[in-house]
């Protein structure tokens, strides 16, 4: 049997009383947003909490070296978002994603459990509003709290996860510069070319999708901080919002600055929308090279063996399927669909504040995280270990489509159409035809299909 809860306790916000689970570490105005936005079951990323945490423990230091803050008061907070950002509290923010557009119910959130937490180290009342949020509003917290996610998670996650899946790509082709395949146009048989060549293409779309990432992040690097409300920053110190900037940049290595234009920072949230286009880039480079190996790896093509890493089939003993394939085309159409949302959610600003915050961070560092697991997956258990059926490409490579597209500059295009068709319907070697006809001499037909 249970032990009966302890009684709950009273707490008050400017709207009044309101009851509280004893045991919870948040105050009054998460309380009520408890029961207020009860829907669905996503809850805001942890990603941006742990962010938003960093933040309020730089703006703790940043108000008491400026002296709007106590020190001891400021250590207090700090220390309590430390605990915060380290992982210490993970159940102490139970809010649904599904709130106001602006955050300001898990900015409020983030305060009483910071505030809670300070005011027992300090053996003193903190307030939340008053001294967390002191320089603060939601409305530039929460979009400095997406940028420095979104930053981190692409620095510390998606980059290497690329560099690697890159690299991996780049030493496959080094081993197989030797091996000739078909190449195919329309789904069908073309001119050939290497293995290293279509391994290569492959590295080359990473790299421009990677090159498109570095112009996209400039501009998330510009922060909204110290524009409080609307971008005028009122109730904060002049110096705040720089100084803040300065703080974040030091504690994340990341080269931060205060966004150009303040207002613009809180009523738009573009550089978010360029980032995720970069992403969407990136995930679409990966579509193909992904959906190209699965073919390839096909028993109709049968070019990679691809590792066998679990059983493909609950009813076909010995089935193996390309599953890392699969796995990563679902995570780049679940990025392609953010995008869509992101897109929607980007009109949602109306003059000096934009109303969609939650959404856009919820899809945005979903695709960051999907993107750096899906690339890190894919590279370990399918590019490391695959490996070319020599044997299979070459009974499959046939030189006649290369020998009649190179004669076709000395014979002309529709005589070397039609021998092309012969080679196909009779199986009778090119050269061979070319001979009979009298169209070359064997050694004028070595010389051209060599490229002479």
């Amino acid at each position: 049997m249970n032990p009966p809860s302890p009684s709950p306790r009273t707490e008050h916000d400017a709207w009044g009383e309101i009851q509280i689970p004893a045991d919870a570490p948040w105050g009054a105005q998460t309380q009520r947003a408890i029961g207020h936005f009860a829907i669905s079951t996503e809850k805001m990323p942890p990603e941006l909490l742990h962010a938003l945490a960093l933040t309020k423990r730089c703006a703790a230091r940043v108000n008491a070296a400026l002296g709007t803050l106590e020190r001891p008061v400021a250590d207090a907070i700090a220390q309590a978002a430390a605990e915060v950002v380290d992982g210490r509290w993970p159940d102490a923010f139970p809010l649904s994603l599904w709130q106001s557009g602006s955050g300001t119910q898990s900015n409020m959130n983030m305060n009483e459990v910071i505030a809670r937490r300070a005011s027992a180290l300090l053996g003193r009342p903190v307030h939340p509003n008053d001294e967390v949020n002191l320089g603060q509003s939601s409305n530039d917290t929460i979009p400095t709290a997406i940028h420095l996610a979104a930053l981190l998670g692409v620095e510390r996650a998606l980059q290497p996860a690329l560099r690697t899946l890159r690299g991996t790509l780049a030493a496959k082709a080094e081993g197989v510069r030797d091996v000739m395949k078909t190449g195919r146009t329309h789904l069908q048989n073309a001119l050939p070319l290497t293995l290293a060549d279509e391994l290569l293409a492959w590295v080359a779309q990473l790299d421009q999708a990677g090159a498109a990432l570095a112009p996209a992040l400039r501009a998330v690097q510009g922060l909204a901080i110290g524009g409080t409300a609307v971008g005028s920053g009122a109730n904060a110190h002049p110096d705040f919002g720089p100084r803040m900037a300065e703080a974040l940049s030091e504690a994340t290595g990341l080269p931060l600055r205060r966004a150009d234009n303040p207002y613009a920072a809180q009523a738009a949230h573009d550089a978010l929308l360029q980032l995720h286009g970069a992403l969407r880039g990136l995930a679409l480079a990966l579509c193909k090279i992904a959906d190209d190996l699965r073919w390839e790896a096909s028993p109709g093509l049968g070019e990679w063996r691809l590792p066998a890493n679990e059983p493909g089939s609950s009813i076909m003993p010995g089935k193996v399927n390309p599953t890392q394939c699969e796995s990563l085309l679902m995570v780049c159409a679940q990025v392609m669909g953010n995008d869509v949302s992101i897109g929607i959610g980007a009109t949602l600003g109306q003059f000096q504040m934009h109303a969609a915050k939650p959404l856009l961070a919820h899809n945005l560092l979903q695709s960051i995280r999907l993107l750096a697991d899906g690339m890190r997956s894919f590279e370990e258990h399918a590019v490391r270990g695959m490996e070319p059926d020599r044997e299979r490409i070459a009974a499959t490579l046939s030189p006649a489509m290369l020998q009649a597209t190179l004669l076709a500059k000395r014979i002309g295009h529709e005589e070397a159409a039609v021998l092309y068709r012969e080679v196909q319907a009779s199986g009778r070697p090119l050269r061979e035809l070319v001979l009979e006809r009298g169209l070359a001499s064997a050694e004028q037909f070595d010389a051209w299909v060599k490229g002479g």
